[in-house]
């Protein structure tokens, strides 16, 4: 089976996000860095980093400023708690990163992520299609996931 590695490209910065994410979210960890084989090309120290975040393989690309990341693509975290999402909330945007709607966020290199309960989840997903519509109304009004009042909404509460 042929390996699937994700490239981020970076300004400079690859290192400092691969040890950030690292620190964040559990089996994770920093890899090589390596060199441009031609000098001036990239921006930074390394060209590329390798990196893992929950035990995917990532390689954090310095290629400059000629492109940024939108929330075309974007990184969902399903998490089993309030403590849990509260953790990587805060750490995504307590660290330079920016609050958006519905569970989404900025870290400080512009990649979007999503910070995403699976109780959440199972609500949507479940047979009662109106719970489902309760809880899909309330979270709207949100911007980090509260799983205690998607409960109460999707309860009718």
């Amino acid at each position: 089976m042929p390996d699937l590695v994700t490239c981020l490209w970076f300004n400079g910065n690859a290192r400092e996000a691969a040890e950030f994410y690292a620190a964040t979210f559990p089996d994770s960890h920093v890899g090589a860095g390596h060199a441009s084989a031609k000098p001036g090309v990239g921006s930074g120290p390394e060209l590329t980093v390798e990196f893992t975040v929950l035990g995917q393989r990532f390689l954090g690309l310095n290629g400059g400023p000629n492109f940024r990341p939108n929330e075309a693509v974007s990184f969902m975290i399903h998490t089993n708690s309030e403590e849990e999402t509260d953790r990587y909330w805060h750490a995504i945007v307590g660290n330079g990163g920016e609050e958006a709607p519905c569970g989404w966020c900025k870290d400080r290199w512009g990649f979007s992520w999503q910070i995403t309960p699976k109780r959440l989840l199972d609500i949507f997903n479940g047979p009662d299609r109106e719970a489902a519509r309760r809880a899909m109304d309330a979270m709207m009004t949100m911007k980090k996931i509260d799983i205690a009042a998607i409960e109460r909404a999707a309860a009718g509460g």
